[in-house]
């Protein structure tokens, strides 16, 4: 069952339900996620060497389902890099990201595309952010070429040291000048940088190209502190047409790197199909009510 009624579809993320790229772990992931209701699934950074292209397109339409890639870059492959050695590195790497979300046949690639995903010792250096402006730019007419839609994702601190909020990222698309970019936007992340997550939603507009549903501790939507009405009446606000996506982790899930790089370290949850059914039913409640109150239901 799918809400068809709705001005938004729900997609999830599919590190919910495995870390790995095993053909039957994904066919399972991606036929749970159908039974749901969700009608796209978000896939980490696509490695070729895991899963052949003409798999990945066999499940997506086996189930009916449409995909995201999302990914961050490496600390050796780092297009903020003031090094430009590994600025290079970096930009061949989502020139090969674009050049496979182009053959999957994706919605769009998201995501970290403008730094390393982890920690910074120390804020960006001019040099290093403009060494980004000039790689998204030339990146951005290869994803517009193969008609990839780009966006960037805004996040914490504690994962870029660039782009941590709405601002900022509209800053750095304004400098980019592309109209190809846009931003990609994550409650999780904006309940830590952003004084209110409406009006950062506002803010961006028409320039939102994704969203992300996560609570402010990873665990089950509704269980923390996020005000997610107000985060959905701002969609409503700006008319945000695009896909709403539900993130949430676990070391129950994830492998230890990928633990280490986000900070997970103890089980937020262990039911991940009990997790994901009631993240469906609470985002088509918050979309409902946000419908009503807008007076567009």
């Amino acid at each position: 069952m799918t809400a068809g009624h709705l001005p938004n579809k729900l997609g999830v993320h599919a590190l919910v339900w495995t870390g790995s790229w095993d053909e039957a772990e994904l066919n399972h992931a991606f036929e749970q996620s159908r039974r749901i209701g969700y009608e796209l699934i978000e896939l980490p950074r696509f490695d070729p060497a895991m899963i052949s292209v003409e798999t990945l397109r066999k499940l997506l339409d086996k189930h009916d389902l449409k995909c995201a890639i999302t990914m961050g870059l490496a600390w050796d492959a780092d297009i903020s890099n003031p090094d430009p050695e590994i600025a290079r590195r970096g930009e061949v790497m989502l020139e090969n990201a674009v050049s496979a979300c182009r053959d999957i046949g994706v919605e769009l690639l998201g995501g970290i595309l403008y730094s390393a995903l982890g920690k910074y010792p120390k804020a960006p250096t001019a040099e290093g952010r403009k060494n980004a402006v000039d790689a998204i730019a030339r990146v951005a007419d290869k994803a517009q070429a193969a008609e990839v839609p780009m966006v960037l994702e805004i996040v914490n601190r504690y994962e870029t040291n660039l782009l941590n909020s709405t601002d900022q990222g509209l800053a750095f698309l304004d400098d980019v000048g592309h109209a190809w970019p846009k931003l990609h936007l994550d409650t999780y992340h904006m309940n830590i940088e952003e004084s209110d997550i409406g009006d950062a939603v506002r803010r961006a507009g028409d320039r939102l190209g994704y969203f992300h549903i996560g609570e402010n501790n990873r665990a089950q939507l509704g269980s923390g502190s996020i005000d997610f009405a107000n985060a959905f009446s701002a969609l409503r606000d700006i008319d945000y047409r695009g896909w709403i996506t539900f993130e949430s982790f676990s070391s129950e899930v994830l492998d230890e790197g990928l633990s280490n790089d986000i900070a997970i370290w103890r089980n937020m949850w262990t039911d991940n199909v009990a997790l994901s059914d009631h993240a469906y039913r609470f985002m088509v409640s918050q979309i409902e009510a946000s419908m009503v109150r807008s007076g567009r239901s």
